[in-house]
Formats: structure tokens, C-alpha cells, sequence
């Protein structure tokens, strides 16, 4: 069985069983009769937050205007490329609204945290990270500094569905399920998400 949490290697021409996704994209999906859309399935939510190397002082982000404070003292911001993925959209809309985007240019990285943007924070290249928690939990030389302030931050729901071209349907269904149970709950808690809102989101 195939599962994928990328759109890109669909637009490519390869086929899954499952994709686990944002939520939107996965409706997105379903529209156009990509995904079963009675198969759809709520894993929980995740924040964007604030990533240091381990022993590096910890900024403080208690608030916007002192998020705001630490993005102008920092040295190097590193986060995701906007217009790329929804954490480094909303990342160049937040610069913008804190007025400080002309300020920031030079000292921003655009670089995905799974394509070694957190790499750079733990070697140090990088003196702040910003990315969401799932792709940062338990990453090691990373400390999590905690989430944006919360007027700022972005919630991003996942879930699963599987594909309407899926050669093992039932399969497909099952392992769906099997990830989405109460009792699988703590996995995902552990990789940075907090559970959906509707517990029986489908």
C-alpha cells in the first residue's frame, strides 16, 4: 500500500492509497473526485512554532509586539518558502503585517523544514526556526521555544483520505482507520498534534 503527504508526486503522474494532508487540500481532492471524499478523516492540528539550537538562548515570544522584538534582534530567520506551503504563506503575510518584512529580507532563509531548514537551526547556520510543530517535533539539536502568540498563529487540520484510483481500497479504509482510533490518539500528540476539534471529523 501507498500513501503519500505531498500533492507534488501526484501532479507528477504517481498514484497512491492513501494521502495524508491538509485538510483543504484533501477537500480539494474530493471535489475533484481524486479521494473518496466518505473516506476523509481528521488526525488533529498543528501550529506554526518557534525552533532554536539546542543551548542557544531561547527568544522571547511571549506576544506579538515581543515576537515582533525577537524577529528584529535575530540574526537569521529561517521558515518555509511562501506561496510554497501554507506555514511559509502565512509566515510572509505575518512579516508584513508586523511591518517588518523590508527589515527582515536580508535575514530571512527560505528553505522547507524537511528539506534541511531544521538542519540549519541545529548546526547553528540559522539562528531562529520557524516551522509547524509536527515537522519539528523530537528533531534532535532542536529546542521548541513554544507557539506563535496565538493572534498570529496559523492552525493547520490534517487528515487522510484514500485515493479513488486506490488498488487496495479496503486496505487503504482499514489503515485510515487504524491511524484516526482514540487509542492511536498519543501518536500523534507525540509528533506535534493536537486533536481535532470533532473527534468523529470525517
Amino acid at each position: 500500500m501507498r500513501y503519500y503527504g505531498t500533492t507534488g508526486k501526484l501532479g507528477a503522474g504517481a498514484t497512491a492509497d492513501v494521502l495524508v494532508l491538509p485538510a483543504p487540500v484533501l477537500d480539494s481532492l474530493a471535489n475533484d473526485g481524486k479521494v473518496r471524499a466518505d473516506s476523509r478523516t481528521t488526525f488533529g492540528t498543528v501550529v506554526v512554532s518557534v525552533v532554536v539550537k539546542v543551548g542557544a538562548p531561547r527568544p522571547d515570544i511571549s506576544s506579538k509586539a515581543k515576537f515582533r522584538d525577537a524577529m528584529l534582534a535575530a540574526r537569521s530567520v529561517v521558515h518555509a518558502t511562501p506561496g510554497k506551503t501554507p506555514s511559509g504563506t502565512h509566515m510572509g503575510k505575518v512579516m508584513e503585517q508586523l511591518g517588518i518584512a523590508d527589515a527582515m529580507a536580508k535575514k530571512i532563509i527560505l528553505k522547507p523544514a524537511l528539506d534541511g531548514g531544521v538542519q540549519l537551526v541545529a548546526a547553528g547556520q540559522a539562528e531562529i526556526g520557524i516551522y509547524p510543530a509536527s515537522e519539528v517535533a523530537g528533531v534532535e539539536g532542536l529546542i521548541i521555544v513554544g507557539p506563535l502568540p496565538a493572534e498570529i498563529n496559523l492552525e493547520i487540520v490534517y487528515g487522510a483520505a484514500v485515493a479513488t484510483d486506490s488498488a487496495a481500497p479496503n486496505a487503504a479504509s482499514a489503515f485510515v482507520k487504524f491511524m484516526a482510533a482514540p487509542e492511536n490518539r498519543f501518536v500523534w500528540k507525540e509528533g506535534g498534534f493536537e486533536p481535532p476539534t470533532n473527534l468523529n471529523s470525517n
